[in-house]
């Protein structure tokens, strides 16, 4: 695999991991101030999101590294 390919499997993964991750922990304020939409979560957590994003998506590609490499899975005929 090479670098390149590397880099697109990682963002995909870290992109698809991300939108798993951002909705836990989300609390809705109680009192809505003027202005604000009510549904936007009082405190986000997203350096913390991120972060653990990065990690499951570091653990994911090396898992699918391991398996393209060692062709664990193949589609080729035999």
């Amino acid at each position: 695999m090479s670098i390149f390919s590397a880099a697109v499997v990682f963002i995909c993964i870290w992109w698809l991991v991300l939108f798993m991750v951002l909705p836990h922990g989300v609390r809705q304020p109680d009192v809505v101030e003027e202005g604000h939409q009510a549904g936007a979560p009082e405190n986000p957590m997203l350096l913390k999101k991120i972060l653990i994003t990065t990690g499951i998506t570091i653990v994911l590609c090396c898992i699918f590294w391991a398996v393209y490499e060692l062709d664990l899975i193949t589609f080729r005929r035999p």
